[in-house]
């Protein structure tokens, strides 16, 4: 299924390789991808190159800005098919793994994958403002991650009460999101976080892609999040 050619040239200019184990796995997560998609749209993208670029060379390029601790804790909020949560599960086993979504079917696709490739993770079914505010989650996180859920300030919301003071919050945008990172200033200031990078690169010729980490240096005030409608009705400025 992947282009393992593709693959290998996309991620090496980040530092990245990979072994055998760790592409079979890939490997056989984008093989059930396109399989349950016949049935359950899971994602737009089918041919090899697509999936093996825009998706997997895409999430493994978080390797290539941030560093990531052996046995890290991570949440990816809003994990929808897996990215980039799974992506870096499959490739480092190590960092234990929480995948947050509010669609059931979607996580069901996950906990297959998981089962299959031999690996562990823990799957919740909440929104991510409604899974925030339980301690089990709350401020226990080294990691959170997001690929293209919601504008940066509302993501921010999102992701932030979920991540340990000294932790990180990973935000996979597109290039042209410089206005909303600007915008996102004060929120994450309000949620206790401060930007403190802003990677922007091409994952492939005429492919430019944005990776925004935010540092979490004080706790979020507990009247964040919001409830869902509040959210909706008004960012935070």
């Amino acid at each position: 299924m992947l282009n393992r050619k593709l693959l290998t040239e996309t991620i090496e200019k980040f530092g990245i390789s990979l072994s055998d184990e760790v592409f079979l796995r890939l490997d056989k997560y984008a093989e059930m991808l396109i399989e349950t998609n016949k049935s359950f749209n899971l994602t737009a993208i089918t041919d090899s190159d697509g999936v093996t670029v825009k998706h997997i060379a895409d999430c493994l390029s978080i390797f290539g800005f941030v560093d990531i601790p052996e046995n890290s804790k991570l949440i990816d909020v809003g994990t929808g098919a897996g990215f980039p949560g799974l992506v870096i599960k499959l490739f480092r086993p190590d960092i234990d793994v929480t995948f947050l979504d509010s669609t059931k079917k979607k996580l069901g696709f996950i906990d297959s994958v998981l089962s299959e490739t031999g690996m562990t993770g823990e799957t919740v079914h909440l929104r991510a403002e409604e899974a925030a505010v339980l301690p089990k989650y709350r401020e226990k996180f080294d990691f959170a991650t997001a690929r293209a859920v919601a504008a940066l300030p509302v993501l921010s919301e999102y992701c932030l009460p979920f991540v340990k003071v000294g932790g990180s919050f990973i935000s996979m945008k597109s290039a042209d999101s410089l206005e909303e990172i600007k915008s996102a200033n004060g929120a994450v200031k309000l949620l206790g976080g401060e930007i403190a990078e802003d990677n922007l690169f091409n994952l492939v010729e005429n492919m430019p892609r944005r990776i925004i980490v935010i540092k979490k240096k004080s706790q979020t005030p507990t009247k964040y999040p919001r409830k869902t409608a509040q959210i909706a009705k008004k960012a935070l400025k």
